[in-house]
């Protein structure tokens, strides 16, 4: 058991290991993102600690015995759990390795003793469908071996937070088998910093969100200060908005004693713009990068230090509901009178009575549709920011914690409003309007009229626009079904296996050689179930295993995985596949159970095929476990290597009921383009003419066969490309789930003009 790990040792898949803060962080090191160093305290380490030091049970035996929902309870049940962990004697094995890390640390980074952050990272945190934000501590400028084993500690105990415990029962995690890593990293002694989105953090929408504010990001993250909020629109990286705010207060480290202090912005920095159109480029670029790396929206943090940028967090986006939650239309027959405005952070309008909370001890007063109003909400206020209908704050931009928490519970959400504690009364009438940020005097009927995002599916906005070019959705992780298929997706054109697999922890050979195969079967079924159920009747295409080696070696059972100088151009897809057959017929195996079941919407896609003895090599696996390609269940291929686009014909003549353009892949073999690599990834476009002369080749050829084309990778969710496919004829686009309506409305447009000259060439005629 390693009770330590280093970024440079880690992958995303990895949350098991290094809870979702350390597992990205491995991931952007490894992606070559500038990520100050550090390592994680494995989450294996924690277990370790409780119980060797025999406190689990005592632990586990408060937690059976409270009520979440009585605050005071729940606030007594957390002091006396974190009481036990802070008194246990850490165990000297692992305090030893602890030392040595940290001492490693500083032998790499080249001085002695330096300045770290020490932040938890639980297991079941920053997971999609799952991101309450700041539910365990984080502490800044530790210094020195003996600190840092102190504050590892606290971060500990900061997995029985009260809100932490609301958190987990809420989203129905066991406490017992939630653990907690600690992330151990070079502190950036930040000049500016703040938080972006990759999206738009409400509608989806592809504008890049930066908020900035003076030294460290404490300051945004926690909305201490209302920062400096700029729009970019993600495609031509034109700055679309500014706003600049005054900001009164910052982080900063004290020279002298060493540690995070809070201060007074200078005069002469409090209204002045804290990011330069550089530093905005720079910083947009980079979210570019992390977005395409992950293929999902993502949340990040920053910190820039003289004139480097450096990312410290990045998670996913959970936040994203593009029903505008009940956007208000304007009314000439109600008088509305404003009492204050602030910023729009969370979609819908509410109204009610106003409770003004000065401190967590007063959150009892907080009951089923009231207006919480404070200063700025922390995590402790969760559990009554549940029970409101709507939030109101003093501070904070779109990013902070009030606005992240209201949009995943899905109220409306007014933040940085400056005065909002002072001007409106306890038990006031108010209604809040969190599109536009603005709050009024008394009830206005549009709050009872319009529903909230509470009420309606997230990211349905309208009836959906019928087209006749089919438009499905990727889904990566069974837990974003729902909300992809709440986007009126006609199906699943691509339903990723690797999350599925390999965040079990074992290597899929492994469960084969010990005799486990029939778990992994199970586990397999379990997963796609989800999707096929929540799509049923429409079709949701499954791509088989392609990881590279890569990602196998961190996995129990990945020790002997080949290293691989290139693992994209290596061991991976159908290839290795058909190298271990034994994985391929346990996925063959549970798709068949599905199939009896009743599920007949499932269709098999094939990886990286370059030749057709591949293909039919595939099948040939799949009769055995008695599928039947063609006959009961469609059987297809990924187009995403210029050898399966020029032979085509030949996988045809095969027989193939549909493929689909992996353009992520066929981009970067087309055009001897590593995406991953910084030094060459502005060169490459889905957009460039060889690429886009092997789609349209595709598709014609495909369409003279009768054999369906579709697109899944990034290209699918990019307008203009989208536009040129649909003209060629390609019969369905699979778009990432915040880009399915954009998609939709693009293809229907496309559709209609292609109607119309045609209509026109015959009048011509």
């Amino acid at each position: 058991m390693k009770y330590v790990e280093f970024f440079e040792e880690l992958k995303k898949e990895d949350v098991d290991i290094a809870g979702g803060k350390g597992a990205n962080l491995g991931e952007l090191t490894q992606a070559g993102i500038p990520v100050p160093p550090g390592f994680v305290v494995t989450a294996k380490t924690y277990d370790k600690f409780i119980k060797e030091t025999g406190i689990f049970d005592e632990i586990m035996g408060i937690l059976d015995a409270i009520d979440v929902n009585n605050n005071k309870e729940l606030q007594e049940a957390s002091i006396k759990i974190k009481k036990i962990i802070l008194e246990a004697y850490v165990p000297d094995d692992i305090k030893t390795v602890i030392i040595e890390a940290y001492n490693a640390l500083c032998g790499r980074i080249g001085r002695e003793n330096v300045f770290v952050a020490i932040r938890s990272s639980a297991t079941a945190e920053d997971l999609p469908e799952a991101s309450f934000a700041g539910q365990q501590d984080t502490f800044l400028n530790i210094r020195g071996a003996e600190d840092v084993l102190e504050y590892v500690q606290k971060c500990w105990a900061s997995l029985f937070e009260s809100r932490a415990i609301f958190y987990r029962e809420e989203h129905n995690f066991d406490h017992s088998k939630v653990y907690i890593a600690v992330v151990v990293q070079e502190m950036v002694d930040a000049e500016k910093a703040g938080v972006m989105f990759t999206v738009h953090p409400s509608t989806g929408e592809e504008k890049i969100l930066i908020e900035g504010a003076w030294g460290l990001g404490e300051a945004v993250v926690s909305g201490t200060v209302t920062p400096d909020t700029y729009w970019i629109d993600k495609n031509t990286g034109e700055i679309l908005e500014s706003v600049i705010s005054e900001k009164n207060i910052m982080f900063t480290k004290d020279p002298e004693a060493g540690k995070t202090v809070k201060i007074n912005v200078p005069d002469n920095l409090k209204n002045k713009r804290v990011l330069s159109t550089a530093e905005i480029a720079a910083l947009t670029n980079m979210g570019k990068k992390i977005h395409n790396h992950y293929d999902s929206p993502q949340d990040t943090e920053w910190a820039i230090n003289n004139g480097k940028v450096f990312m410290l967090q990045s998670r996913p986006v959970t936040t994203i509901n593009m029903s505008n939650g009940g956007e208000a239309e304007e009314s000439v027959d109600e008088e509305r009178t404003m009492v204050t405005k602030g910023l729009g952070a969370s979609p819908g309008m509410a109204s009610g009575a106003v409770k003004i909370i000065s401190s967590i001890d007063e959150l009892d007063k907080i009951q089923e549709g009231d207006i919480l109003v404070t200063v700025m909400t922390t995590p402790d206020m969760v559990p009554a920011m549940k029970r409101a209908d709507g939030i109101i704050t003093d501070e904070g931009g779109v990013t902070c914690h009030a606005a992240i928490v209201s949009r995943e519970l899905e109220i409306p959400c007014v933040v940085g409003t400056g005065d909002a504690t002072k001007i409106l009364e306890e038990n006031e009438i108010v209604t809040l309007d969190g599109n536009k940020g603005t709050v009024y005097k008394g009830k206005l009927k549009e709050a009872d009229k319009k529903e909230t995002g509470k009420e309606q599916p997230a990211i349905m906005a309208q009836a959906p626009i019928l087209t006749v070019t089919e438009v499905k959705v990727n889904v990566s992780m069974p837990e974003a079904a729902k909300k992809a298929a709440a986007t009126g997706a006609d199906g699943v054109g691509l339903l990723r296996t690797e999350h599925m697999m390999l965040t079990s922890g074992v290597h899929p050979k492994k469960f084969i050689t010990d005799g486990n195969e029939d778990e992994l079967i199970k586990i397999l079924v379990e997963n796609i179930l989800k999707v096929v159920d929540e799509f049923y009747p429409k079709p949701v295409w499954y791509r088989t295993l392609d990881a590279p080696t890569d990602e196998f070696k961190t996995l129990d059972g990945g020790e002997d995985e080949p290293y691989e100088h290139n693992p994209m151009l290596g061991w991976r897809g159908i290839r290795r596949e058909l190298d271990e057959p034994e994985i391929l017929k346990a996925e063959f195996k549970a798709i068949k159970k599905l199939h009896e079941q009743g599920y007949t919407n499932i269709g098999i896609m094939i990886p990286l095929v370059q030749h057709p003895d591949e293909l039919r090599k595939a099948k040939q696996i799949a009769e055995e476990v008695g599928l039947k390609p063609h006959k009961t269940i469609d059987f297809g291929i990924m187009v995403e290597t210029p050898g399966a686009a020029l032979t085509i014909e030949d996988f045809i003549a095969e027989g193939v009921d549909f493929v689909s353009f992996g353009t992520n892949d066929l981009t970067q073999y087309t055009l001897a383009i590593d995406r991953n690599n910084e030094h060459v990834a502005d060169l490459y476009t889905e957009k460039h003419p060889a690429v886009l002369k092997l789609l349209v080749r595709v598709i014609k050829i495909c369409n003279e066969a009768g054999v369906k084309t579709s697109i899944c990778g990034q290209a699918g969710s990019m307008p203009e490309i989208v536009e040129k496919l649909v003209e060629a004829g390609i019969e369905s686009v699979s778009a990432n789930t915040d880009a399915v309506a954009t998609v939709r409305e693009v293809v229907a447009r496309v559709e209609k003009k292609l109607v119309l000259k045609a209509a026109r060439k015959r009048l011509q005629e």
